[in-house]
């Protein structure tokens, strides 16, 4: 049986140990695909760790630093906590038809266009995806660029993280076309896990983790060079005939 992407990742990464390392480098050794495979993953997990470097190697910020040596004089009891929670607050009855009042004017005041712009990055993440590099993007950016690429299409696409979570965007005509994300099933979930969203849309993926293996999927070579990101950048993230 071949190894499965998860194991040749963690051999790739040094992380399979006794018959399971044995059994997957066998495999490898009979397949040079497998070989390109582990190639791959080492070209972008160095690539990945020459991007970050810089940011682990900062300081850590003195008003966190500030939180860690701070003193814990109070202990707080969790049963009196919950004890002042219980029950709904005394003015929840005004909050809620508020709340709805929101609701519906926020869906009715939609702004035209949004409709047809579902599955593409919103302008903020556009913007961003157009503009960062990933070398020269500022360590507090609400969107941080993981890495860029190209697709077996020949597209140029991006990884990025951002609070809402990680995901891969391409370029198309349209604009960043959010592509590694899982449809929420009509009670609001996905493989277990409450997305929280309605029925027909789409979740980010979870974490950057999840997006770089994602990435690695879908990459036909290797990350992009500071350079050619460059090239990318100014020609629009077009890809030329």
């Amino acid at each position: 049986m071949n190894p499965t992407p998860e194991e040749i990742a963690a051999f790739a990464d040094g992380q399979l140990e006794g018959a399971d390392h044995a059994r997957v480098a066998a495999a490898i050794a009979a397949d040079p695909a497998l070989e390109r495979q582990v190639s791959a993953h080492r070209a972008l997990a160095n690539r990945l760790g020459a991007h970050f470097a810089p940011i682990t190697a900062e300081p850590v910020p003195d008003h966190l630093a500030a939180l860690l040596k701070a003193p814990q004089d109070k202990v707080v009891s969790l049963a009196e906590a919950r004890a002042r929670r219980k029950g709904p607050p005394r003015w929840a009855w005004l909050a809620g038809p508020a709340l709805a009042a929101s609701l519906v004017l926020a869906l009715t005041l939609r702004p035209p266009g949004d409709a047809d712009r579902a599955g593409y990055a919103d302008a903020q993440l556009a913007s961003a995806l157009d503009s960062q590099l990933v070398g020269r993007q500022s360590a507090d950016a609400p969107v941080r660029v993981l890495l860029s690429f190209r697709d077996a299409g020949g597209a140029y696409c991006r990884a990025f993280e951002r609070a809402a979570g990680a995901a891969i965007a391409c370029r198309d005509a349209q604009g960043w076309q959010l592509r590694n994300r899982s449809p929420v099933t009509g009670s609001g979930t996905n493989s277990g896990t409450n997305s929280g969203a309605p029925s027909g849309q789409y979740r980010q993926a979870s974490s950057a983790g999840d997006v770089l293996a994602a990435a690695q999927a879908m990459a036909n070579g290797p990350a992009l060079s500071a350079e050619e990101e460059l090239a990318a950048q100014r020609n629009g993230w077009r890809v030329r005939p």
